[in-house]
């Protein structure tokens, strides 16, 4: 076989031509040519140095496969070699003569660059089903166009929430649609127009409701070429906003509810209430309390007017501030102005060196009830009005006004109507006070917290000076028919009197004030049906079961009913009173 040297120059420059490497062994493994892409391929320097040499020294790794070749006769197709700084592919095929190897061609390209192109594509391949998925699996839809609102992707969520196939929109331009009324608005064509992201809310099929953002993508040179549609069912979202502000209302009323129940409660407690009609007045108060405006309290003396004031300030915002109580019938006239609004010093004869603060500014953030507020005269009226109205005042001998932030509660138990008509009182001090009225019933219209009344005067008084009296249920029977012309201030007199005055733990009728016992025995004598000795025999009766509780001995009981023994004996075995006395 004729080595390089041997070859006709013209097939030596169409070796070197081809860009495929080539590489002729003989049937020893001599290499006996090597062309130029072979050197490029391989970095080698000198290609005539490689003729000539062995293929094991040359090209160790290749060795193997050429000597079965040559051993074999059977060609190798396809073979990829990864050397340290590049990949080849080898066609590698025996050459015969007469049916015998004599040498092996191998002809091989260096494919490095192609592997790379491919390895790159790979990653683009699964970079795009990355995409693909993400586009896929958005819970929102998503709707992209072209730079000429032509539709070129749609997500399966955007089908599910508008109810349009994909099929029907792929490949159909937004101007389009919006003429055939797919779309009543489009935010691609807004984003178009205006080069900027853009939202519109939207409703669709079923009234649901639609958040729609458009949002354009620019290229190079600053042109959109797509615009990417996000589009968000609210529905749902608007209706557990809805139920969440529902909920917050009721939680917000419910606890609003339980905070009334507790303050009413606590004025319950306070107050003594067990009757209806004062359990009303208590609610309307409570919510005036809070509303800080200006309440009149209405109803006859002692009714409790100063107590349900009281109330009112400890359960306002302004708690924590001073409660001021002025009686308007007990201060004199002349000292009036003075006590109310104060003086600046050296303003007027007697005055003190350092001046005084009024009761108005000692209520200062807090709360002036003005009790019997119809006994005010005329010129303090106008000084009042000018508090509510404007919250100033001025002190005597001051040349400037002070402010006030007070809240006024007012009471009397007189017709300021009657009063307004007389020329006594003024209109509009009236008006500006009666913003919220509450009238207090008298206590003989409101029997059923009589009773409740009477334990917690006791239980006060037991407290107080460490004793522990009851009273008779007798005794409150009679109680509950007194009509009570003193109202609440007289229960207590009474009571705290057949305290003081008892000997007994144990209260009875006879503990009772004298006028209050007749009063008593005359309503039981006038009820009673039947014939007058019959009547008489009755109170008899009584009178002397009650003097039996309340003593110890006959002798006591004679004396106290001015009757001699022996005809007290008889009485009682006539009305069978039992002996149970010395």
């Amino acid at each position: 076989m004729n080595t390089i040297q041997n070859l006709p120059d013209f097939w030596v420059t169409v070796f070197d031509s081809s860009k495929n490497g080539i590489l002729v062994i003989d049937a020893q493994g001599v290499i006996i040519f090597y062309n130029k892409a072979a050197t490029s391929i391989f970095r080698d320097s000198f290609a005539e140095y490689m003729v000539g040499e062995h293929i094991s020294k040359v090209r160790p790794e290749a060795w193997p496969d050429l000597k079965n070749i040559l051993k074999t006769g059977r060609p190798q197709h396809k073979k990829k070699i990864s050397l340290s700084d590049t990949t080849i592919i080898a066609n590698r095929s025996p050459i015969k003569k007469n049916e015998e190897t004599i040498g092996v061609i191998s002809v091989f390209q260096d494919i490095s660059e192609y592997e790379t192109i491919i390895s790159e594509l790979q990653g683009y391949q699964r970079l795009h089903k990355e995409l693909e998925a993400i586009f896929e699996s958005s819970y929102d839809g998503l709707y992209i166009t072209d730079g000429s609102a032509k539709t070129i992707r749609v997500n399966s969520s955007y089908e599910r929430i508008t109810g349009l196939s994909k099929e029907d929109l792929i490949g159909r331009d937004m101007y389009s649609l919006v003429d055939e009324k797919v779309f009543d608005y489009s935010v691609t064509l807004e984003v178009l127009k205006n080069r900027k992201a853009v939202t519109i809310l939207q409703k669709v099929m079923d009234g649901k409701q639609l958040v729609v953002t458009g949002t354009p993508v620019f290229d190079e040179n600053n042109e959109i070429f797509l615009v990417v549609t996000n589009v968000r069912d609210i529905t749902r979202l608007n209706l557990l906003r809805a139920q969440l502000e529902d909920s917050k209302r009721i939680n917000t009323r419910f606890y609003q509810t339980l905070q009334e129940n507790d303050d009413l409660e606590h004025a319950l407690q306070e107050m003594v209430i067990k009757s209806q009609a004062m359990i009303q007045v208590v609610k309307k108060a409570l919510k005036v309390a809070n509303a800080e405006t200006s309440v009149l309290l209405l109803g006859e003396s002692g009714v409790g007017k100063s107590m349900l004031a009281k109330i009112i300030h400890q359960m306002s915002p302004r708690k924590e501030n001073p409660f001021v109580k002025i009686n308007c019938g007990v201060i004199p006239d002349s000292l009036m102005e003075s006590e109310l609004f104060g003086y600046e010093k050296g303003a007027f004869t007697g005055a003190s060196h350092s001046g005084k603060a009024g009761l108005i500014e000692a209520a200062h953030e807090g709360t002036v009830f003005l009790d019997e507020i119809g006994e005010l005269k005329l010129d303090m009226q106008v000084k009042l009005l000018e508090i509510i109205e404007d919250k100033t005042y001025t002190k005597i001998g001051a040349d400037h006004s002070t402010k006030v932030n007070v809240n006024i509660i007012a009471a009397t138990n007189r017709d300021l109507k009657k009063m307004i008509h007389d020329g006594k009182f003024r209109e509009d001090l009236y008006y500006r006070l009666n913003v919220v009225p509450i009238y207090i019933p008298p206590l003989r219209e409101r029997k059923e917290d009589i009773a409740a009344l009477i334990h917690n005067i006791l239980d006060k008084f037991n407290k107080q000076k460490k004793i522990s009296k009851r009273i008779a249920p007798e005794a409150i029977e009679i109680l509950l028919k007194h009509n009570f012309p003193g109202n609440v201030r007289e229960l207590v007199n009474i009571v705290e009197r057949m305290i003081v005055m008892s000997e007994e733990n144990f209260l009875s009728p006879l503990d009772l004030p004298s006028e209050i016992r007749k009063e008593a025995h005359v309503s039981s004598i006038s009820n009673q049906k039947g014939s007058l000795k019959e009547i008489l025999a009755g109170v008899e009766s009584q009178i002397i079961k009650d003097a039996v509780s309340k003593c110890s001995t006959i002798k006591e009981v004679s004396q106290a009913l001015n009757l001699h023994p022996t005809t007290l004996w008889r009485k009682m075995i006539k009305y069978g009173i039992k002996q149970n006395i010395a």
